[in-house]
């Protein structure tokens, strides 16, 4: 790690972090203490979420070195707030904290516990600053909860780090502090990850081309391929082909051969480049057929992105841990553990050539070019959210980059990505759709980044065997590589959690079962001749309700208290929708929310037609009686012959 950067432990078997002969000071032109209670309980919660095994960073702390103490450029509120935690916690600190020229906040960091017991009679409460006053009321109420378990805590808060971070000398302060503020940039996590992985190289120029490679991967909008920028296109053609839309060699020679010594900007956000007047980042906006003007949105940032890319880095070159019992990387993706799942590979990781920590340029440049590949990958094959023009309604895409013109006069445009057999010339069904359909299914099943193994374990798929299978007629199967990964996620946490035939997890179904549920359905109408499904898309449904409710309106009707929870009564909808939904009996929901459903889950559209009355019985009544079990069993049965192939 850099010797400009520092790991700190809030707390530690050799105090705190705020034990130290060097003093923070917060200058003037920073805004005051200002953190209120979504930040503070989420900074609790945060703590709370660490687990026992690993190190989990919390953010970092940029200073400068001023006349022999620290003046804080970034990552004020997060300091205060953690000394106004110790504090709270009981926890000694030295007065190591102060505002320039704020007398207020001053006296109240000095006279924390004395506010805490509430002994007003020996503070002076009109020097009290209110802001600092109201951050010490809000975390010492929770701390004081019932279920707030104090030894937890306590352990889990030993292992928060905070980078502190200096600035190099002569740095404009003024002019970092104003552009930090403006454009809310910050060293983030991965920005020291790239400094530290950047250090493993001896060679400046190789450090320079690791730095414009992990630049271009680090913007995730748009396609990776336009953040090479160069005369005449030179260093994206030696990489890319003259179509741009060639896989990224595999040899570090190389990428020697194209970038070095070539005139190029890039999109890094380091510090030197912000501070320079003309900083700016290129406009990657593109065209499809018909010059509509697009432009795309990821479906995870980079922080992201880079743990996904390790885990292909770890399959591809058989990582393992050198303690055999001990997992090399974590299931979970967590993007405040980045810094330290790099620290493991490369501390603990074994390969069949011997240990990573021998051979820390190799892994350098190794990882570098796996990332590039495998950013390539993912724009290429990996679902995105495209918006036309200037609307603000996107809809799931699956693209990749063309090329058109001559020259200089080249222009990127876009098409759907191909997942036809070698040789065909035509469609006999849009695989693309079926590609897109699938992931945006994985998508809206797995709102959370940190669960989104399905695009992990499809990275790994493209990526295996020197990506053989992009280049042959495998590449045809990547829909059903994608729907097996749905079908283990139903079988594991449906199927086998369920047990006697009986189906009746209620609101805790999971999202995966509705939604491939959905999917199936979708696949077998636009196999048919009836085309109902051909207007549905996959949504953020995200709230699992009863269409014969659990608690009936005013006791209008009557309660199912035996097979309320049955999967065949069970639908998935937008957690917006009126929450009266809940409670009403299924002709007045089929009524009252027709606009919705017919634009819903496919399901759900089932559900509301089989809602009829049946000789003299209501809707209601035979629903509950007949019709649901009749439904279950067709779903079942749709989920049930998949499972099977």
């Amino acid at each position: 790690m850099s010797k400009l950067v520092t790991e700190l432990h809030i707390i530690g078997e050799n105090g705190n972090m705020f034990d130290t002969d060097m003093e923070y000071i917060i200058p003037l032109y920073q805004r005051a203490y200002a953190w209120e209670d979504k930040q503070l309980t989420q900074l609790i919660e945060d703590i709370n979420d660490v687990a026992e095994d690993s190190n989990y960073y919390i953010g970092s702390l940029i200073v400068s070195k001023q006349f022999g103490r620290y003046e804080v450029v970034d990552g004020q509120q997060r300091l205060t707030s953690l000394y106004l935690l110790l504090n709270c916690l009981g926890i000694k600190t030295k007065p190591t904290l102060t505002f320039a020229c704020r007398e207020k906040s001053n006296y109240t960091l000095r006279n924390i516990e004395e506010l805490l017991l509430e002994n007003r009679s020996k503070i002076d409460m009109d020097r009290i600053e209110p802001g600092i006053q109201r951050g010490i009321r809000i975390l010492s109420h929770e701390l004081t909860k019932d279920h707030f378990d104090r030894e937890s805590f306590m352990e889990k808060l030993a292992k928060i780090i905070v980078y502190r971070i200096e600035v190099p000398e002569n740095t404009d302060l003024n002019r970092y502090y104003e552009i930090m503020n403006t454009r809310g940039e910050q060293l983030e996590q991965h920005d020291i990850l790239k400094a530290t992985l950047m250090s493993y190289l001896s060679d400046d120029s190789e450090k320079g081309l690791f730095a414009k490679i992990w630049d271009a991967c680090s913007d995730m909008t748009g396609y990776v391929q336009m953040h090479f920028i160069s005369k005449n296109n030179a260093v994206r053609e030696a990489i890319f082909g003259s179509e741009w839309n060639s896989m990224p060699p595999n040899s570090w020679q190389k990428y020697k051969k194209a970038i070095s010594g070539t005139t190029q900007e890039t999109t890094g956000h380091k510090i030197c480049d912000l501070i320079e007047k003309n900083f700016k980042v290129e406009d990657d906006e593109g065209y499809v057929d018909g010059d509509v003007r697009v432009r795309f949105e990821s479906v995870i940032e980079f922080p992201y992105f880079l743990l996904h890319t390790l885990k292909v880095y770890v399959s591809l070159y058989g990582v393992t841990h050198e303690i055999a019992t001990s997992k090399i990387v974590d299931e979970l993706l967590d993007d405040k553990k980045l810094l330290d799942a790099f620290n493991r590979v490369v501390s603990c990781g074994i390969t069949d050539t011997g240990r990573i920590a021998d051979s820390k340029e190799d892994f350098a440049r190794g990882f570098i070019i796996c990332l590039l590949r495998t950013r390539y990958l993912f724009d290429k094959y990996i679902i995105k959210r495209e918006y036309a023009n200037d609307s603000a309604d996107g809809e799931w895409s699956l693209k990749s980059l063309y090329v058109s013109g001559q020259q200089s006069k080249k222009k990127a445009y876009y098409g759907n990505s191909e997942f036809i057999r070698s040789g065909e010339r035509t469609r006999t069904k849009d695989w693309t759709k079926t590609n897109i359909m699938m992931q945006s299914a994985l998508r809206v099943s797995y709102t959370s980044p940190k669960v989104m193994h399905w695009i992990t374990k499809l990275l790994i798929w493209l990526s295996e065997a020197d990506c053989k299978n992009i280049k042959n007629d495998a590449i045809t199967k990547f829909d059903k590589v994608a729907e097996n990964i749905a079908i283990d996620a139903v079988r594991e946490n449906f199927f086998q959690v369920c047990s006697n035939g009986v189906y009746a997890m209620g609101v805790n179904t999971p999202h995966i079962v509705f939604n491939y549920l959905d999917y199936l359905l979708w696949n077998d109408d636009r196999n048919g001749k009836k085309k109902k499904y051909s207007d549905f898309v996959f949504e953020f449904r995200n709230s699992v309700e009863h269409w014969y409710p659990q608690n009936p309106s005013e006791g209008t009707f009557e309660q199912w208290k035996d097979g309320v929870d049955q999967f065949g009564n069970l639908c998935i909808i937008q957690r917006n929708v009126n929450s009266k939904f809940s409670n009403m009996s299924p002709e007045a929901k089929k009524s009252t929310f027709k606009d919705m459903i017919v634009k819903g889950s496919i399901k759900l559209r089932i559900m509301s037609e089989l809602t009829e009355k049946n000789g003299d019985k209501p809707a209601s009544l035979y629903w509950k009686e007949r019709a649901y079990k009749a439904h279950e069993e067709e779903m079942l049965g749709h989920l049930k012959k998949s499972l099977q192939h």
